[in-house]
């Protein structure tokens, strides 16, 4: 399965990137290693995140990036996952996608 990100999501997921290496010195990948194992594991198992919402008829689903407390929203049509977003869970509301 593809994984692709939309314009939003890649500048989210750098955004968290920068910070994590700035603010996190003792951890600075630790971002980067979650990231990769959460679409891996899309990969394998396109829907193992829950249901966020519906759009389109599309289902909207979230993974948690358990140690940096980030979720990556995203879609799966036929063989391609869309990440749209990746979103701090310290905003304690999810993004309007």
């Amino acid at each position: 399965m593809n994984i692709r990100f939309t314009p939003r999501a890649l500048a989210e997921a750098k955004r968290i990137k920068d910070w994590w290496v700035r603010n996190r010195p003792a951890a600075p990948e630790l971002f980067e290693r979650e990231l990769a194992a959460v679409l891996d594991l899309i990969r394998d198992i396109p829907t193992v995140g829950l249901l966020y919402s519906r759009r389109d008829e599309a289902e909207i689903r979230w993974a948690l990036l358990p140690r940096t407390r980030d979720h990556v929203y995203y879609t799966v049509a036929s063989d391609e996952a869309a990440v749209l977003s990746v979103w701090g869970v310290r905003r304690q509301r999810g993004p309007k996608l």
